[in-house]
């Protein structure tokens, strides 16, 4: 018996719950962390990505006050119908009271080939005309950037997001079962004890923003739920009508009717959007899409904008193009859609003012920060396990120590060398919205090569000092290349302008400091 017990007593142990919850917290933010980390910074910068594309486009004057939506579309449509013939669709963005121009879309007629190209106008909305400013991706780059990664097919751009997302709410979930004191420890902060203080760090910008997270992971999911579950959806809708009101249900898509080829003058779409203005409010439109404009099966859809409501679900009006009659108008969805909508509402969060943006910028700041500490603690912990006497690390090691800084530090530097190809590329330049991105891109490959070529303790330092440096002087050449100064925009009010270079200061600021850091760090080793 006493053997018995003895046996008992000494018999292996499996991993409980939270030690099993730690090895797939860990893994779950390995294999999926650099490209998260890209995809919450290019995401947190998206939020103004409105105030960015107006950085951008410096050649657009700041408006006094909000452009009338309904005046701003009436003026631009007189202008297609001379610059588009033989369209057969616009979409119309009107402006909002964020933005200070009018950005069209819209079909070249189908050429011999079967192609139809698609063409992306800017116009004042004070004069209707086309705007002489230079061609640039905007902040809609960064946008598309981190649920796409631009260069891939956009299907696996969205497979691949998907992917990490799903890895990113299972590092989520299982660090919550992982930290059994996680409150406490939001509250704890050593710093200067290496592995400890990065761990720190970690939980308190992990909990910080966790409902926020879990959100914006799930709700990001949901969003591009037919992408990834295409299968129940093939199964359930199969007719032509139940796509067609799955569509209406979803994006507000209406197929456009054939065209007789009788030709009729396009009613007065500045009446209709005055309809749907006096119903949703005088800046709550969304865009305008005139299908088959001068053909007498012309219509017109009007969607309403976020303001004030949370669900992304769409709200519109359909009227003929001819006489301008209200032939439909969606007020509501059905309870799928809304709750698809409303996950959409928040994960975007155009619903609220400019307080709650800068609330969603630094909240998603603070995911990109827990995303990096975790990668840069994993590195630190294998650092310090392994013993007193020089020798090489392993592969992975090196490898995930040289990676962190380019996809981080180096990925600073990719987007302020975009926004220098902004002020210093020729403005006539062809495609130079194409260079831009490529600039970008450019950028982030050298970061990474660089990587290859020197320690990942002074690597750290290095990018860290051209980021800050990046950073301080665009505001130094936006006032060299534009009218547009910091001061002169302080002065006249231009919040935009002003606002962007201040926070391209804070964040100079910012990669100055941790980069003092790294040396500071790097010293004390070499001394010890």
């Amino acid at each position: 018996m006493a053997h018995a017990r003895t046996s008992k007593t000494h018999a292996p142990q499996g991993k409980g719950l939270r030690q099993a919850m730690s090895g797939l917290h860990i893994w779950a933010g390995l294999l999926a962390g650099w490209l998260l980390y890209a995809m919450f910074l290019t995401g947190t910068v998206s939020y103004f990505r409105v105030e960015l594309s107006q950085w951008m486009r410096p050649e657009m004057p700041a408006l006094k006050a909000p452009a009338d939506p309904a005046r701003a579309v009436g003026r631009v449509v007189r202008e297609l119908d001379a610059l588009a013939q033989g369209s057969a669709q616009w979409v119309i963005y009107p402006p909002d009271p964020r933005g200070n121009a009018v950005t069209v879309f819209w079909r070249e007629p189908v050429t011999l080939h079967g192609s139809r190209r698609m063409h992306q106008t800017i116009f004042d909305p004070t004069t209707g005309r086309r705007a002489d400013v230079r061609a640039t991706a905007g902040g809609d780059f960064f946008y598309h950037f981190h649920y796409q990664f631009h260069y891939l097919p956009m299907v696996w751009g969205r497979w691949l997001a998907g992917v990490c997302a799903m890895f990113m709410l299972v590092a989520i979930i299982s660090g919550v079962i992982t930290h059994k004191k996680i409150l406490v420890d939001f509250f704890t902060f050593r710093g200067g004890k290496g592995q400890r203080s990065w761990l720190d760090a970690h939980n308190a910008f992990s909990v910080f923003g966790l409902p926020f997270h879990l959100m914006i992971t799930f709700s990001g999911l949901v969003m591009l739920m037919a992408t990834y579950l295409p299968w129940s959806e093939r199964l359930a809708i199969q007719t032509p009508a139940q796509r067609a009101h799955m569509a209406n249900q979803q994006h507000a898509f209406h197929a456009p009717l054939k065209a007789s080829g009788e030709r009729a003058p396009l009613a007065s779409v500045q009446a209709m959007v005055g309809q749907a203005q006096n119903q949703w409010g005088a800046h709550n439109i969304a865009r305008v899409i005139v299908n088959l404009p001068g053909d007498i099966h012309a219509r017109v859809s009007v969607l309403r904008g976020e303001v004030r409501r949370v669900s992304f679900s769409p709200q519109y009006m359909v009227f003929d193009g001819v006489s301008g009659a209200l032939l439909e108008q969606q007020d509501s969805v059905g309870i799928a859609a809304q709750t698809r909508g409303v996950l959409y509402g928040l994960h975007l969060g155009r619903f609220g003012d400019v307080h709650l943006r800068w609330l969603y910028f630094i909240v998603s700041l603070a995911g990109t920060a827990m995303v990096g500490t975790g990668l840069v603690l994993w590195t630190v912990k294998r650092r310090q396990r392994m013993p007193s006497t020089p020798q090489r690390p392993g592969w992975m090691l090196s490898v995930m120590e040289r990676g962190n800084v380019a996809a981080m530090a180096g990925l600073s530097v990719a987007m302020v060398v975009m926004l220098w190809a902004n002020r210093l590329l020729p403005v006539t330049m062809p495609e130079r919205d194409k260079l831009e991105i490529q600039c970008f891109f450019l950028a982030w490959g050298v970061m990474w090569m660089w990587a290859l070529c020197q320690p990942a303790r002074k690597l750290w330092r290095a990018q860290l000092w051209l980021a800050a440096v990046l950073l301080f002087g665009l505001p130094v050449v936006n006032a060299l290349t534009t009218e547009r100064a910091f001061w002169r925009s302080l002065a006249a009010g231009d919040t935009v302008f002003a606002g962007v270079d201040a926070v391209c200061w804070a964040f100079a600021v910012l990669h100055g400091v941790l980069a003092w850091r790294c040396g500071r760090q790097t010293a004390r080793e070499a001394r010890t």
